[in-house]
């Protein structure tokens, strides 16, 4: 007996069918009746329990980080669209851009943030990144669920309860906290200094100069 392979399209999963991968959770809880009530009379519970939640977790990253700078929870950034053209360009002749056509919907905070729910934005405060060029006052995205930086990538560290953005390398002396000034001196981690990554930029957004 010899098998028949099927071309209908029925039955079988298709591809890009359902529901895309998420990594959010679901909760539920209790609340007494008179915060119940107050929860009750929002618009939308789910965005009034997530705002409360994100405005929770802003002030606590402020309250450990005061030096450092300005720090928010990517997730309190409203989702914005913008149109990508996916086309090479060329500092040589023009290039019309005016056909909607040849672009395609993003989303920003997506696309910048494939972590949201553990990524932070940071305005900096200092010039010893000018070189990985970081200036002060960019912004910085950072990814907390990555605590592992290779010695390319740069990461907000924390030493002895001090936030620095530096890079982290490792030699035969010991691991060290690398800048990218050469006016600024390397920081060698000592043994019994208390240190963490604190999360990896990914991003940084600045004006162009």
């Amino acid at each position: 007996m010899t098998e028949t392979k099927k071309t209908g399209t029925r039955g079988g999963r298709r591809e890009g069918a359902g529901r895309p991968a998420s990594d959010s959770k679901l909760y539920a809880f209790r609340a007494p009746k008179e915060m119940a009530e107050y929860i009750d009379a929002q618009e939308s519970k789910t965005e009034f329990i997530k705002e409360c939640i994100a405005s929770a977790m802003e002030m606590q990253e402020k309250e450990r980080m005061p030096r450092f700078g300005e720090v928010y929870p990517a997730t309190r950034v409203k989702p914005m669209t913008l149109p990508l053209f996916d086309i090479k360009i060329v500092a040589g002749f023009p290039i019309p851009l005016d056909n909607d056509e040849l672009a395609q919907d993003i989303e920003l905070l997506r696309m910048l943030c494939p972590h949201p729910e553990a990524s932070y934005l940071i305005r900096v405060t200092g010039n010893s990144m000018i070189e990985a060029d970081i200036n002060d006052g960019d912004i910085l995205i950072v990814d907390k669920s990555n605590r592992n930086p290779t010695e390319r990538q740069v990461a907000v560290c924390e030493l002895n309860g001090e936030y620095t953005v530096k890079r982290v390398a490792v030699d035969k002396q010991g691991r060290w906290l690398v800048p990218a000034n050469p006016e600024y001196p390397r920081i060698r981690i000592e043994e019994g200094d208390e240190f963490s990554v604190w999360g990896v930029v990914t991003y940084v957004i600045h004006k162009p100069g």
